[in-house]
């Protein structure tokens, strides 16, 4: 039997930003058949080295980039890279995945992770270079720009080309939604970039030689070539390469899945004409988020004239855009445009920033926020010029912009006055643009999601209820999503655990979750990761693979203090509509959103009055001993 370690390079890089000490050490073997990589691995290593009750933001706290064998420019999605650590924003599990070429230029320098711990005495940025690695001052960097950090650090190491993920000023601010930026291409949700502003360290730079040893190269390149294949008679590939994510702003409109003026509803009736605009007026070319991608659904957009005049840029995705139109009644495309160019610049997150905003406007409209408060500013709905100011504010915690970047659960507790009802979120987590109201399996997802509220925890439990999207699946258990009604209570929590044990599979092996809806099955993966370990593993693996990392996930929150109270959501998310094409349809409301956790709670095999894990299943999973 050889002993050779194929598909991964058995190494992780552990840096010591207190020290100064850089070492490789020795990955365990078992750890990666167990866990596979990407969010597996970092879970692992959090759960395991972090203490109960740190400050995400002190020394203590740790931020883990983690691959996997997939994470590869030759692979179909495989240009990703996850980011692990204790949550600023939430106090509990924190993740984030970026694409681009940091994750595959990462595992080129011949390491599976890169583990950062401790805090530098004074700003410095990462270089690493095969083994060739190295911390450099940057204290000239201090304030720049995500553009300007990244120009500036290949100017340092006198290369153009190479790969860098950096903060923006928002992360040395310590806002606890910055974000990690590869280029224009964002880690955006948790606040790992306030993680890495605490330790004074504003970048990382990579580039590495070396490739991983394949155990069935034929193999490999047969599972790749029908891995394409599939993309290419994919109707899912085909929008996503066309319209790219932005389109969804019509289609959601329409469904009731675009959560609007904070929550009050689920449409407004804007969607068409918005997307309409950008289309026809701002879109310059689609682009792959890393060299090979072959679907490129990433929007290059710029706004050529006007107030609003933005640089040709990627970003405009439908989640971004969505927070500066629907979430603040904003229909002034090209102010939502260049809100979405300076988040990325600055280096925040532009879920959480549309949602604060929007929070903002309606403390405004009630009197809780007065014009003295917010600094003079008009704080009207729709006013689409104060829109950029206030991303600027909230990045350098100016003015109300210093309470705003504390989150919306947080900037609720300061404000008071009542302003927790309009604080739309879940574990400290503010609600993205997909709405429970058009399918009840995203309210379990929301409510049950480790990171917070997140709609990719799984991917959309609305694609599944409205969108009829099984991701092939069904022979895992998961019902005929055409069998189920979209507004149906009864069966969802079942049905949630089913997509969250397959759908986070992705996020373990470091590829892009949209290949899953261009028709990407666990078979591929699965076919794909055995060619290259040498480790057979099947779909049915995958899926317990799956679960084993949610069930030590939710330990890790278990551990921080989270039960059940931390499941439930905001009682307006649950309430019929206010206005909008759904203002009259009852059964966008919840009527049992606790029988449906109930549910959720018995097919995970967790305690129902607590929501840990029960000690069966924690033994079934291999999971007994944390």
């Amino acid at each position: 039997m050889s002993n050779t370690l194929y598909g991964y390079f058995g190494k992780q890089l552990r840096v010591s930003l207190s020290t100064g000490e850089i070492k490789s050490e020795d990955i365990d073997v078992d750890i990666l058949r167990k866990y596979i990589g990407g969010v597996g691995y970092g879970a692992r290593v959090l759960y395991d080295e972090l203490e109960k009750g740190i400050d995400p933001l002190s020394p203590d706290n740790k931020i883990i980039f983690t691959t996997s064998p997939l994470t590869a420019n030759n692979i179909p999605g495989g240009g990703s890279i996850m980011a692990c650590f204790k949550s600023p924003l939430t106090k509990i599990w924190g993740e984030s995945r970026s694409g681009g070429n940091f994750g595959p230029d990462l595992r080129k320098t011949g390491y599976d992770a890169l583990i950062i711990e401790g805090k530098s005495a004074e700003p410095v940025f990462l270089s690493i270079s095969d083994d060739d690695v190295s911390l450099q001052p940057a204290g000239h960097m201090a304030g720049k720009t995500v553009t300007e950090k990244t120009g500036l650090i290949r100017d340092a190491l006198k290369d153009s080309k190479i790969t860098v993920l950096c903060i923006g000023p928002a992360g040395e601010k310590q806002v606890k939604f910055a974000t990690l930026m590869v280029e224009h291409r964002a880690a955006g949700r948790c606040g790992g970039g306030a993680v890495m502003g605490s330790k004074n360290l504003l970048g990382i730079a990579v580039k590495g030689s070396r490739q991983a040893e394949v155990a069935d190269p034929d193999r490999l390149k047969t599972a790749i070539k029908n891995a394409i294949a599939t993309l290419r008679n994919s109707e899912g590939a085909d929008g996503l390469r066309e319209h790219g994510t932005t389109g969804e702003m019509a289609a959601n409109d329409a469904s009731g899945d675009w959560p609007s003026k904070n929550w009050q509803a689920n449409s407004w009736g804007k969607g068409e004409a918005l997307y309409d605009t950008f289309f026809n007026q701002h879109l310059v070319r689609n682009n792959g988020c890393y060299r090979g991608c072959p679907i490129a659904c990433g929007r290059i957009a710029e706004v050529k004239t006007g107030k609003f005049k933005t640089p040709a840029h990627e970003g405009s995705e439908y989640e971004s855009l969505s927070a500066f139109t629907a979430f603040v009644l904003n229909e002034d495309i090209e102010s939502a445009i260049h809100s979405t160019y300076l988040c990325n610049e600055y280096g925040i997150d532009t879920i959480s920033t549309g949602a604060l905003i929007s929070f903002a406007m309606e403390c405004y409209e009630n009197n809780i926020l007065t014009t003295e408060d917010v600094s003079g500013l008009d704080l009207s709905w729709g006013n689409s010029d104060i829109l950029p100011k206030l991303v600027k504010m909230i990045s350098l915690r100016e003015g109300v912009g210093d309470i705003l970047a504390e989150g919306v659960r947080r900037a609720s507790e300061k404000i008071g006055k009542g302003s927790e009802a309009y604080a739309i979120h879940c574990k400290g987590l503010e609600g993205p643009a997909h709405d429970p109201r058009a399918g009840k399996a995203l309210a379990v997802t929301y409510g049950t999601a480790n990171r917070g509220m997140c709609h990719i925890h799984p991917l959309e439990g609305m694609a599944y209820d409205a969108g009829k999207i099984d991701w092939g699946l069904m022979k895992y258990g998961l019902p005929d999503p055409n069998d189920v009604e979209r507004w149906a209570e009864k069966g969802k929590g079942k049905i949630v655990k089913k997509l969250q044990d397959g759908l986070m599979l992705p996020d373990i092996m470091n590829t892009c979750k949209f290949f899953m809806y261009a028709d990407i099955t666990l078979e591929h993966l699965a076919e794909i990761y055995s060619s290259m370990t040498g480790w057979e593993v099947s779909g049915e693996d995958l899926m317990t693979v799956g679960e084993r990392v949610l069930n030590l996930q939710r330990m890790f929150n278990v551990r921080e203090g989270v039960a059940r109270a931390d499941d439930q959501l905001p009682a307006r998310v649950l309430q019929q509509p206010a206005f909008g094409f759904y203002e009259k349809e009852a059964q966008c409301a919840t009527q049992n959103f606790d029988d449906m956790l109930d549910e959720y709670y018995n097919a995970r095999k967790w305690d129902k009055q607590t929501g840990k894990p029960s000690e069966e299943i924690l033994k079934e999973l291999g999971l007994e001993n944390i």
